[in-house]
């Protein structure tokens, strides 16, 4: 990077960490510090929502997700609108009613103390190691530019993250989330427009997507069925969007405590409902659009030199052993097929005909299968490395392509974008470790004054947002090897939101199951779910995650109800 874009990056972080701290001035006792007095506006609550979504995972990894694979994974998004409505006509309301701090704590008053706490643990368990993952994402930008070791780079991220977070609360989140998602807009849609703007002269946006389209990457609606039947194992389609989606959704939104305390911040229940409504209408186009620089990115590269393998700090590892021969063979091979590539693309923009269309299509196929080599290669030579390279070819077109400035100032997003999620989930995380197990386990008695029992939890409530950010950046440590992050951190969700909806779904439509039945549900179910995973991951059986969700969800309200029935 150049001198500019260092500037721009660190005068726009360090602006983001002063604004958060100006902004982090609310009473300083739990409800202010986690809820931020409850007086937000519907428009802070969706930003904030869409904050908490929208990590740097998000725009660093699903460009490269849609380079890859297509725009088919934008239908994971297609149950998050009916989620919304069914969310705003029951959980709400529920929690709006109860005033209650973390969504956990309606299940003790509903069941009993055991469910309460199992239900709270799952989320840390799961909410903790997904927030490691999304501080990870970020420090590759700085490993892969620097050449630094990924562990420290690591420990800056989440030290500096840590910074505003523990001192502002819920409203430097929400404040600071508002600022970043405007800069982040701004900067992807720059980012769109100079691909464009750079290729060739008679090659606009309408034929960017068809040339994308040619070689299957505009595959934004796919069913899943096949000859044979319906692929249970396909991950992205209209079925598994919907369905799956929906439970993953429902659950994300109406049980996660980093979602359910972005909205708990409103200053009304209709203020809760609008964020939300909104939330659904919004998220879907969004992140069409976040995938459609992924599929114009592709279109770039078809008339520009497009590296072999995105990641160059594994490259530049891997050329400095005994391989670097053959990788020089490999890189030849992929360099003539790409002018070949390029030449079917420049025809099919003037004749769009179906065998041009085909030449293009098998075209990119070759190089995908020249790529998979060198990556092999690369994994003998640096044992391992990560060889899967979509988290960087965003990254890779941003440091290679934009100008001065603009380098800088796209990767300042990419860092606004992973503080805005993580913030907000060591909030969450912090809140139902204060408010589900210290509050609730602690014998200690309370000092007479109020104001100084509020002060001292306030503080305490500090110290648990830094031990959560001391833990996550322990977890991010691990991260290394996971392939697509966006898919990662999904994956993870969906070993534990499905159980956890479950649950709740029993607590507001099941009345007479009690906790005892709906516990033992829980906890055979959230087994039976790793099972489901495992036999998956080593293809025993054909299951996409998006459909853990489902199964969660149903295998506890179903033992729920038997429980409840044999106990009769």
């Amino acid at each position: 990077m150049r001198t500019a874009d260092w500037v721009i990056l660190i005068l726009t972080l360090t602006g983001i960490i002063a604004y958060g701290v100006y902004k982090s001035r609310t009473s300083k006792d739990m409800e202010g510090y986690f809820l931020s007095n409850r007086n937000m506006p519907w428009y802070i609550v969706l930003l904030s929502i869409m904050g908490t979504q929208a990590s740097a995972i998000t725009f660093l990894s699903a460009p490269g997700q849609a380079f890859t694979d297509g725009m088919r994974f934008v239908q994971y998004y297609f149950g998050i609108p009916i989620a919304m409505v069914v969310l705003c006509i029951t959980f709400v309301p529920l929690f709006s009613k109860l005033k209650v701090i973390t969504a956990y704590e309606y299940l003790e008053q509903r069941f009993d103390i055991k469910t309460r706490v199992f239900t709270s643990s799952l989320f840390l368990l799961s909410r903790g190691l997904s927030t490691g993952i999304s501080i990870y994402a970020p420090s590759i930008i700085l490993s892969s530019l620097m050449g630094w070791d990924i562990f420290y780079t690591n420990i800056v991220m989440g030290g500096m993250l840590i910074v505003y977070t523990v001192s502002g609360g819920a409203k430097a989140v929400a404040y600071t989330q508002q600022l970043q998602l405007i800069i982040i807009f701004i900067g992807m849609f720059i980012a769109g427009y100079l691909i464009v703007s750079n290729l060739p002269e008679n090659v606009g946006f309408s034929e960017a997507l068809a040339v994308s389209g040619a070689a299957g990457k505009m595959n934004v609606i796919t069913t899943g069925f096949t000859e044979n039947g319906f692929d249970w194992k396909d991950r992205y389609n209209l079925i598994s969007g919907i369905i799956g989606g929906f439970f993953l959704a429902l659950s994300y939104f109406g049980t996660d405590q980093s979602q359910v305390g972005r909205y708990l911040t409103a200053k009304s229940e209709q203020e809760s409902k609008i964020g939300l409504l909104m939330n659904g209408l919004v998220k879907v186009p969004m992140q069409f659009l976040i995938l459609l620089l992924g599929a114009l990115l592709f279109t770039f590269y078809q008339f520009n030199p497009s590296p072999v393998f995105f990641n160059k700090a594994a490259e530049d590892k891997a050329m400095l052993t005994p391989y670097k021969d053959s990788l020089d063979q490999i890189r030849y091979r992929f360099n003539d097929q790409q002018a070949t590539q390029q030449a079917h693309s420049k025809l099919f923009v003037l004749q769009p005909t179906a065998a041009i269309k085909d030449s293009v299509a098998k075209g990119a196929a070759k190089l995908t299968s020249i790529k998979n080599e060198y990556k092999a290669v690369i994994k003998k030579a640096v044992p391992g490395s990560d060889t899967n390279d979509t988290n960087y070819i965003f990254l890779r077109f941003v440091v290679d392509f934009l100008p001065s400035g603009l380098v800088g100032l796209l990767i300042a997003i990419i860092f606004l974008a992973a503080w805005g999620s993580i913030a907000a989930a060591l909030n969450s995380l912090a809140s139902c470790t204060m408010v589900d197990f210290h509050q609730r386990f602690t014998k200690k008695e309370k000092l007479a004054d109020s104001v100084a029992q509020d002060l001292k939890e306030y503080r305490l409530s500090k110290w648990y947002t830094f031990y959560w950010g001391v833990f996550c950046i322990i977890t991010a440590q691990f991260a290394t090897g996971m392939g697509s992050l966006i898919e990662a951190v999904n994956v993870l969700g969906s070993l534990f939101y499905g159980v956890i909806l479950g649950i709740f779904l029993v607590a507001f439509y099941m009345k007479k199951i009690g906790g005892t039945a709906v516990f033992r549900a829980a906890v055979i179910g959230e087994l039976l779910v790793i099972l489901l995973f495992l036999l998956d991951k080593f293809n025993i059986i054909g299951l996409g995650f998006l459909w853990l969700n489902v199964a969660g969800a149903l295998i506890v309200v179903l033992l729920s109800a038997c429980f409840s029935f044999f106990k009769r």
